[in-house]
């Protein structure tokens, strides 16, 4: 029997000593630990070629000539240079302003320097690529410079699939009032495509900051853009979000613009 007990002995203390190590701090912190999302990560598709898309989003001094801004009128979009193809104009570059998104009726973001004192109207206009005018819209004045939201509403034309949609975005700037107002305007375009099954569903399931990531990864600036920005909204205190803004803007070289704060629009 005395080997039996010895055993049994021996058996207990181990059972002991493996039930104190499963509620010791070192079990406890098995758990697995929430890691910082990595930076979020533009993946810029190849934009319209030769003459397609030629725009402005804002580079350079604004037109309006009132006190020195430290940023212009900017429209938060990408932008390339594209050398001409055309024989005539071998060396020749133009700026392309262009992004795709997925909706019928995408948001536009704009960054306005101007103080309200010095604004006498916004326009938002929308049109096809044979010039004719689909979406024409008054935009609210902001109080203070900021970024403010266009959203497409009510439009008898919803944009369709592969097409190239060119929007103005124009504000008419009052500098001295002694002096007829001036117009400081970006341009650029839009192109909507459909998303495939597969994107389709990878889109369902994630959060929406995820979400952000996969239209980023897949070049689709305005919905990346939108959805971010209403995450913003909605948490304006959230440091990865603000974070996550600063990587996406700087990514189409905009970095500074991610500073300025976004402001509740009605439009």
């Amino acid at each position: 029997m005395k080997p039996f007990l010895q055993r049994l002995v021996s058996i207990t203390a181990f059972t002991l000593v493996f039930i104190s190590c499963l509620s010791s701090p070192i079990a406890l912190q098995a758990k697995p630990t929430i890691t910082r999302s990595a930076p979020i990560r533009f993946n810029p598709p190849p934009p319209p070629p030769d003459r397609g898309a030629p725009g402005n989003r804002g580079e350079g001094a604004s037109r309006g000539e009132c006190a020195a801004l430290d940023l212009p009128l900017t429209a938060l979009v990408p932008s390339y240079k594209q050398r001409l193809s055309n024989s005539q104009e071998q060396g020749s570059t133009m700026t392309k302003v262009w992004g795709l998104t997925s909706v019928e009726q995408p948001s536009f973001w704009f960054y306005v320097p101007y103080h309200q004192s010095n604004l006498q109207a916004i326009e938002f206009v929308l049109q096809t690529d044979k010039n004719k005018t689909i979406y024409r819209t008054p935009v609210s004045v902001p109080q203070a410079p900021g970024i403010v939201r266009v959203q497409l509403q009510n439009t008898t034309t919803p944009l369709e699939t592969n097409k190239q949609y060119h929007w103005f975005f124009k504000v008419s700037v009052v500098c001295d009032p002694k002096q007829p107002p001036t117009l400081d305007y970006v341009e650029g375009w839009v192109q909507r495509v459909n998303l495939d099954a597969a994107l389709r569903n990878q889109l369902k399931q994630p959060s929406p900051q995820q979400q952000v990531a996969i239209y980023a990864l897949e070049g689709i600036w305005y919905d990346a853009l939108t959805t971010l920005a209403e995450l913003r909204l909605a948490s304006p205190q959230d440091p990865q979000l603000a974070e996550d803004w600063k990587s996406l803007l700087k990514v189409i070289g905009l970095e500074k613009v991610a500073t300025q704060p976004l402001i509740q629009s009605t439009r």
